[in-house]
């Protein structure tokens, strides 16, 4: 087996066989992937401390994927994704047991959303351009999320509603959602958005959009979450920050970018319809 000689085909490869890997295998596989920088600089038994495994596992999981040993797979990393959230109590925790530490979280947490911010566009530069390709040759789009990732998932809807009349949220009220499933077509491009941990709604979704034949665009904090590894298309978004839950600026400012793209490739047709909802909204009175 030739072993992947760059990120994208990396990722790919362990996308591929994630589910089939160990524990101890997937546990290093995610932390290498959503630590790129780190694999680059650190020696593979601090990583291995990172990660929560043994030294000889991150050795044995670089020949498994095809390398001659680590400094072969260590090679590859250039890029900067993210690490899974741990748990929201530990991490309020931390801050009650450090009350020292308020006198700089207004700096630590600015400066961390700034980096989360700045990592978006060379993370998804290349995967953005194909997934707005793909959503403006949709007839209709369709978008998930549940729980805190429900807000930037109607936020989504909102702004393509404005120029497209073929955008639909899914939810669950009244127990809806098995229903509104049931009329997926396998035209249909679906948006799942969510991030560790992820809820059992949008893992329900991405199993029926992917039966349904439809394609899938992951709005994620890994590239190996577990809607990034069958989706079409895969955009990433880091959650970092200094407080007990995690981060949803960069998730809320991705979000904006994709309508914004979206609008910007649509075109002439984008504004005439966006120019129709503003003009219907002032009529109704929806403004002060």
């Amino acid at each position: 087996m030739t072993a992947p000689h760059s990120p994208d085909e990396l990722i790919q490869h362990i996308q591929s066989q994630f589910s089939a890997l160990s524990p101890q295998f997937q546990t290093g596989a995610r932390y290498l992937i959503d630590h790129p920088a780190q694999v680059s600089t650190l020696s593979a038994r601090k990583l291995a401390t990172l990660a929560g495994v043994q030294p000889a596992t991150l050795v044995r999981l670089a020949q498994h994927l095809g390398y001659t040993g680590w400094d072969a797979l260590k090679s590859v990393f250039t890029r900067d994704l993210q690490q899974r959230p741990g748990s929201y109590t530990a991490r309020a925790q931390s801050l009650v047991d450090h009350p020292e530490a308020e006198l700089t979280a207004w700096h630590n947490a600015s400066q961390q959303q700034s980096r989360n911010l700045m990592s978006l566009e060379p993370v998804n530069r290349k995967a953005m351009v194909q997934a707005v390709a793909q959503l403006a040759r949709a007839p209709r789009i369709v978008i998930a999320g549940y729980r805190s990732s429900y807000p930037p998932a109607f936020s989504l809807c909102y702004l393509c509603s404005l120029f497209r009349p073929d955008v639909q949220l899914l939810h669950n009220a009244g127990g809806t959602m098995s229903l509104d499933l049931h009329h997926l077509q396998p035209t249909d491009v679906v948006i799942l958005i969510s991030y560790a941990p992820y809820s059992r709604e949008i893992l329900q979704v991405a199993q029926v959009a992917q039966a349904s034949h439809c394609t899938v665009l992951a709005l994620c904090d890994s590239q190996v979450a577990p809607i990034a590894l069958q989706a079409d298309h895969v955009l990433t978004f880091p959650t970092q920050g200094h407080s007990f839950f995690p981060s949803t600026v960069a998730l809320q400012a991705l979000v904006e970018m994709l309508a914004q793209q979206l609008l910007i490739h649509s075109g002439e047709r984008a504004i005439a319809a966006l120019s129709q909802a503003e003009d219907q909204l002032h009529a109704i009175g929806a403004y002060i």
